[in-house]
């Protein structure tokens, strides 16, 4: 079997990891790929955005299967692209991607369904939204409706800094056409838990629970990123959180996005909030998680291709997902100054040391290849993942590994899964 996957990240490079493990798998290709991926895939030099192009590489090349992995192509309808040059891809159709695609739309999904969310109001006027902020409680946040790289989240404290995050989001468009919307919502407090899932239309299969960490740096303090790192599973998934998720979120979001005429195939991303009130649904993504990936999938047992072609033919409730009994941890290891300015090019040394170690993974975020070597090419540079039996030793594990490498303004958290020794 030939397979496609498209995207360039940590995600992308942790799921041509799974699917190498395929027997059925004969040739993978990645598009545009990066230094790490090119180790175990063969790259090519299209974009994400390039559908044609794409497309037509999948046809030439006698593709049996596209993955789409990024939220950018997927909300802009590439699988529908695909389909209509009958090419099978995995991923959810424009349609569908809609779910992360647009804050506005999830969250009156949510409202109409009756799934457990914050209260929100949604705005296209930034003169109303401000009205609408002389009465609100803080602190609140502020979403931009569209995509914007996990970044498109303000949390407010006083009525000056919402003021001032709707001039930022609104009018001087700092997310682009993404803040043409904006989502008001009520600040929620509690533990985050991050849901990976498996849809096929109809049914949904739940994968084990993850936790990241968005924050810039130590103590949940600075900028939010793209994530600077996550574990799995999480210990404060419970069995009474999973019980009530999966009777009052995880097949109701299914079940809605199929009566609205938009059947969801592919990857749901549930970020939940445990509130004192019960879980509730923080955000969709309509993929896998960066950096939850990263540690979701070293765990599975699954042949992934099975599953990928269980959720595009319908047949997912024969499969019956399973994870390894452990944990794993992923420290992001970060350019200095991410997620606002850094330098990119230098050059990383040590990654022969991740070869035949066994339980450690070394994902490539922003990485290239030059006539120096690999170099750094992003701000979320390595992706350092280990598994052990418990989530102390995976973080004991990770953080030793992140000490294998090196790179000219290398930059890490080093609380990822602090959270764990409070339980």
């Amino acid at each position: 079997m030939k397979v496609l996957v498209v995207g360039s990240g940590g995600r992308e490079h942790a799921i041509c990891t799974s699917i190498r493990k395929s027997p059925r798998l004969t040739k993978l290709f990645c598009a545009p790929g990066n230094a790490g991926i090119a180790q175990i895939a063969e790259c090519v030099p299209i974009g994400v955005m390039e559908f044609d192009r794409i497309a037509a590489f999948a046809k030439e090349n006698a593709i049996d299967l596209v993955v789409v992995a990024p939220d950018d192509p997927l909300a802009a309808g590439l699988v529908d692209v695909l389909n209509e040059n009958g090419i099978r891809a995995f991923g959810p159709k424009k349609n569908a991607a809609i779910l992360e695609g647009s804050k506005a739309f999830s969250k009156d999904l949510m409202k109409k369904y009756g799934i457990p969310t914050a209260a929100y109001e949604n705005f296209d006027d930034s003169k109303e939204a401000l009205k609408y902020l002389e009465s609100c409680s803080y602190p609140i946040v502020l979403k931009a409706d569209g995509l914007a790289l996990g970044k498109g989240v303000l949390i407010c404290k006083d009525h000056d800094e919402a003021v001032a995050g709707v001039k930022e989001i609104m009018e001087d468009k700092k997310f682009g056409d993404s803040g043409n919307r904006m989502v008001i919502e009520e600040f929620m407090t509690g533990r985050e838990v991050s849901v990976l899932s498996f849809c096929d239309g109809k049914t949904i299969r739940i994968m084990t629970s993850a936790q990241d960490h968005k924050r810039a740096k130590d103590h949940d303090e600075g900028l939010n990123t793209g994530g600077m790192g996550t574990f799995s599973p999480s210990p404060f998934y419970t069995k009474e959180v999973d019980e009530f998720c999966k009777a009052q979120i995880y097949q109701k979001t299914v079940d809605a996005m199929a009566s609205e005429g938009r059947p969801f195939k592919g990857v749901i991303f549930f970020g939940l909030m445990l509130t004192k009130d019960g879980p509730k649904v923080l955000e969709y993504n309509a993929r896998f998680g960066d950096p939850e990936a990263q540690v979701v999938l070293p765990r599975m047992k699954n042949d992934i291709l099975d599953v990928f072609d269980a959720c595009i033919d319908g047949t997912l409730d024969q499969i019956n997902l399973e994870f390894e009994d452990n944990a794993a941890v992923c420290v992001v290891l970060a350019s200095d100054g991410y997620p606002v300015s850094y330098e990119k090019g230098f050059v990383i040394n040590g990654l022969e040391n991740f070869e035949g170690k066994e339980d450690y993974f070394c994902f490539h975020a922003g990485s290239k290849l030059t006539d120096r070597g690999i170099v750094t090419n992003g701000g979320r540079v390595l992706g350092i993942t280990a598994k052990g039996r418990d989530l102390h030793e995976a973080r004991s594990k990770a953080y030793e590994a992140t000490e294998w490498v090196s790179f000219e303004n290398k930059y890490m958290r080093h609380d990822i899964g602090k959270a764990i020794d409070e339980v």
